[in-house]
C-alpha cells in the first residue's frame, strides 16, 4: 500500500513539472509526511477547457454515492487488479483520473514481530513525479457543500520496494502523464498501472520518526544512522534528493 508520502516541491516547481496553466494555483506548502485525509494538490483535466489545473483533494476517496464519508478512511489506494470492477472505483478509472505530485514515498519493512524500519523510495534522478489517481466529487448534504477527494493506485512491487512491501503506487512517467489523463472513457489506459522501472528507483532508511503523523521537516528524510551492528556499509543513500 501506499500510506505516506513526501511532497517537498513547492507549488511553482510542481506548475512547472506538470505543465499546469492558469491565473491562480491553490496555496499550500511542502510536506514531509503526508498522511491521509489530508489535503494535498492533485492535478487533473478542466471539464470545460480540456486543460490540467491543480487543486486541493482531500486522501481517501468517497464515491459519489457514498452516504458516510467515513469509507475515505478504507479507500487511500486502489489495487491496480480490481480497480474496473471494485464498486467505489469503476466508474472513477473511466471518467475521473488524476496525477498525485509526490517526490517520495515511506514504506515499512518488517524486522520482527515488534520492530519496523522505515524506508523512503524515491528516483534517482532527484525529480518529482507523479502517482496514479482517482478523484471523486461527494456532496456533503449536511454542509450543502461539495468534497473533492482522491486515492492513489497501487500494483505489484519492483526490486526496489520488494523488500519492504508487496504493493507499491503506481508511478506515471511523465511522457504518460496525458494518456492517462485524456485517454477514452471506454478504454482507460489499464496497461499504465504496472511497477515502475526499479532502475530508476532508490531507497534508503530513514529515521522512525516519520512513523508520527505530527511529524513534518526535512530531516524526516535524511538517511538514518545505522547502528552498530549495520554499520554503513549497509545504509543506502541518495546524494541530493533533501539537500538543495
Amino acid at each position: 500500500m501506499c500510506g505516506r508520502y513526501v511532497r517537498r516541491s513547492d507549488k511553482q516547481r510542481i506548475a512547472e513539472h506538470f505543465a499546469v496553466h492558469g491565473p491562480s494555483l491553490p496555496d499550500f506548502g511542502p510536506s514531509w509526511n503526508v498522511a491521509p485525509q489530508t489535503f494535498q494538490p492533485v492535478v487533473r483535466l478542466n471539464r470545460d477547457t480540456g486543460e490540467r489545473e491543480l487543486l486541493l483533494m482531500r486522501w481517501g476517496l468517497i464515491p459519489f454515492w457514498a452516504k458516510d464519508p467515513k469509507v475515505g478512511l478504507r479507500t487511500i489506494n486502489a489495487k491496480a487488479e480490481t480497480i474496473a470492477t471494485a464498486p467505489a472505483f469503476r466508474e472513477a478509472i473511466r471518467y475521473r483520473r488524476c496525477l498525485v505530485p509526490a517526490d517520495a514515498f515511506y514504506e515499512w519493512q518488517k524486522l520482527d514481530a515488534k520492530t519496523r524500519q522505515p524506508f523512503a523510495i524515491a528516483l534517482k534522478s532527484n525529480e518529482p513525479y507523479a502517482f496514479a489517481g482517482l478523484w471523486e466529487k461527494w456532496k456533503d448534504r449536511k454542509a450543502g457543500a461539495d468534497l473533492l477527494t482522491f486515492t492513489v493506485i497501487t500494483t505489484d512491487p519492483n526490486e526496489v520496494v520488494q523488500p519492504m512491501h508487496d504493493r507499491m503506487p503506481v508511478i506515471i512517467p511523465k511522457r504518460d502523464y496525458d494518456c492517462w489523463l485524456k485517454a477514452d472513457p471506454d478504454r482507460p489506459p489499464l496497461d499504465l498501472l504496472r511497477p515502475f522501472d526499479a532502475g530508476k528507483m532508490t531507497a534508503w532508511k530513514v529515521n522512525k520518526a516519520v512513523g508520527n503523523v505530527k511529524n513534518d521537516s526535512p530531516e524526516l528524510i535524511e538517511p538514518a544512522s545505522p547502528s552498530p551492528e549495520e554499520g554503513s556499509e549497509n545504509l543506502p543513500t541518495t546524494g541530493s534528493l533533501f539537500s538543495s
